[in-house]
């Protein structure tokens, strides 16, 4: 929800040109230009060492939280169960380490809720676990039982369980299915360098995919400023009938879903709809790279390729981290931190979300860790409004934030839906492109909550 002071990088051509006046220029855009700073982009993944402990939180995805079937003393290997999938919207949790599980307590996640979480102490051997064979897959059942049993949810986004996107037990009409690798945020590398690493895999899942849920077309999405991971994706299209690339412009916030539907299909997901109302399903690079990885060897989720950068960050890298390893270990791998840290987030600092402490665990969907100096992270001070118009034309949606901001303070709900903060996807164009510095994503996150709030009193 932007949470560091971009504004400054000599890159920020957009909000330049604003101030200089060109104002005819910046408003063409829909969407900001924002620094790249892909310093990690040409670094393969490394894996980091084992760590001494892990934490898995019960709840690494929308839905019901997973239910722990072990108890403290049981030993646990690489790939084991330790958590089943509750309900029809959950994800189970597998040991990312072998080892003894060590406690089963509570934890606060960076969300603000208090989830269970299962401590293991790792036993240094890494031993995989010897019910571990790839699934049988004969038919869409067999396919989609495979990704509901991988724990496998959108690891580039909120984590929605991949099995329920593929329909779960319903069969969907899936005209396109889109792979999303435009990784539009600054720092993150983790999906690009998937593309470039694990075309194999993709390439594997794609077939499973258009073979056994009857999808149509497969369209990879990525930004022009990745060519290693745009050739490696044609190389997958070329022998593959179904499957193409296409190449996208180096915006922000071009992997939101409704956007990067319409940038490669031209289709208008409606308003609160989602993609599979125009046909699409709209999927993670590094989710469908994992998708393949589970279908060939049977390993569930248990480790995330993430970015760890920053301008705190000693040593920025790709790193392949067992799921539940503290923070505190993954920036230790990175050589610790040369500058004061101001802030850490999950993710990029336009949509990250900045966490309590670095004891906290790498997540299912955590596709980068940011550390952040504290110049970095000190936002701008706010002057009053000049009504210039600029968050509402670089808006994807063309929602009006300035509105949102003048109905939210006068507690006027109905005003607030009527200048669209329900559409908000909070990505932060408008606070970003905004020369009085104004706090509107923040703002409109508070005006949906306001009319959430003000819903569940009317229907009590």
């Amino acid at each position: 929800m932007y949470n560091i002071n971009l504004k400054n990088d000599v890159f920020s051509r957009i909000l330049i040109a604003f101030k200089k006046g060109m104002s005819k220029m910046a408003f063409k855009l829909h969407g900001v230009n924002v620094p790249h700073r892909k310093n990690t982009a040409n670094m393969p993944p490394v894996r980091m060492n084992i760590p001494k402990t892990v934490t898995l939180p019960m709840s690494m995805h929308i839905g019901a939280p997973a239910n722990p079937i072990v108890k403290v003393g049981d030993h646990v290997d690489v790939g084991t169960l330790v958590a089943e999938a509750v309900g029809a919207v959950s994800s189970p949790v597998y040991a990312s380490v072998s080892g003894t599980v060590k406690g089963i307590s509570d934890i606060l996640l960076s969300n603000g809720n208090t989830v269970p979480a299962v401590t293991i102490e790792s036993d240094g051997e890494m031993t995989v676990d010897s019910k571990i064979t790839p699934p049988t897959i004969n038919s869409r059942e067999d396919l989609i039982n495979a990704i509901r049993l991988s724990g496998i949810v959108g690891l580039g986004g909120a984590g929605f369980p991949t099995y329920v996107k593929f329909g779960g037990d319903k069969p969907l009409d899936i005209e396109e299915l889109i792979v999303n690798g435009a990784e539009c945020e600054p720092y993150i590398t983790s999906d690009s360098v998937t593309m470039t690493e694990s075309a194999e895999d993709i390439s594997y899942a794609l077939d499973m995919l258009t073979k056994y849920l009857n999808i149509n077309k497969v369209i990879i999405g990525i930004e022009k400023n990745k060519p290693e991971a745009i050739k490696s994706m044609e190389k997958v299209a070329e022998t593959r009938e179904k499957v193409s690339v296409k190449v996208l412009p180096s915006m922000y916030p071009q992997g939101g879903e409704k956007v990067i539907v319409y940038h490669t299909t031209g289709k208008k997901i409606p308003n609160g709809g989602l993609p599979i109302n125009v046909g699409c399903v709209v999927s993670n690079s590094s989710t469908v790279a994992a998708i393949g990885k589970y279908l060939k060897t049977g390993m569930p989720l248990v480790e995330r390729c993430i970015t760890v950068d920053g301008g705190a960050v000693k040593e920025p890298k790709n790193v392949i981290a067992p799921i539940g390893t503290s923070l505190n270990d993954v920036f230790e791998f990175c050589g610790g931190f040369k500058q004061e840290v101001g802030k850490v987030l999950y993710g990029g600092p336009m949509m990250g979300i900045a966490v309590p402490d670095t004891s906290v665990p790498v997540l299912k969907n955590t596709n980068a860790v940011i550390a952040l100096t504290e110049k970095e992270a000190k936002l701008p001070e706010p002057t009053p409004c000049i009504k210039c118009g600029a968050c509402v034309n670089h808006c994807p949606f063309g929602i009006n934030p300035a509105a949102i901001a003048k109905a939210y303070k006068n507690d006027d709900i109905e005003g607030m839906e009527k200048a669209g903060a329900t559409l908000c996807m909070e990505c932060g164009c408008c606070s970003f492109i905004c020369p009085t510095n104004r706090p509107l994503v923040q703002t409109n996150k508070l005006a949906k909550l306001a009319i959430r709030n003000a819903k569940v009193k009317e229907a009590k």
